[in-house]
């Protein structure tokens, strides 16, 4: 593991409050899926918000660059209706629909145009994804989530 979770997180922006075990429990339940143990991990530290700022590499040009994707910030767990957040992976049934994204994905992170994703489409154990809704880049990243957390850099890594 090139990055400690100690070392991930930055910003909570939004103030997410802690994860528990019932939002979890909830998050999985709404999706019929499990989620990674690493992101669960992840998310007990800081329930979403921005990371220090990392990047994912590529040996193949995306509508990003042409060496890498961004992962600057990642998605919680907020049941509270009161938070008003754009990081909350609860929202992922509405993103999909408004950006007519594939079935059976858990938004991880994106703006809207690109979006990095935990995609369930071939079985219970997700690959990590890039999709571009309009480049229409439907790209795996990774085997699982934790070959994506290993495979992250420090942005600096890269000329941005």
């Amino acid at each position: 593991m090139g990055i400690s979770l100690s070392e991930f997180w930055g910003n909570n922006y939004y103030k997410h409050p802690s994860l528990t075990n019932e939002m979890i429990q909830f998050a999985q339940e709404s999706f019929d899926i499990k989620l990674p143990a690493l992101l669960i991990d992840l998310l007990k530290i800081q329930n979403g918000g921005y990371t220090q700022g990392f990047v994912f590499p590529m040996n193949r040009r995306t509508s990003w660059s042409a060496n890498h994707v961004p992962f600057d910030s990642l998605s919680g767990i907020v049941t509270d209706p009161s938070i008003k957040t754009a990081q909350n992976i609860l929202d992922t049934e509405y993103m999909i629909k408004e950006w007519d994204l594939p079935e059976k994905q858990v938004l991880l992170t994106g703006d809207g145009h690109w979006w990095i994703t935990l995609d369930y489409r071939n079985g219970v154990n997700p690959t990590v994804c890039w999709i571009d809704v309009d480049s229409e880049e439907d790209i795996e990243l990774a085997a699982s989530f934790e070959d994506f957390f290993n495979g992250l850099v420090p942005e600096s890594e890269f000329e941005l």
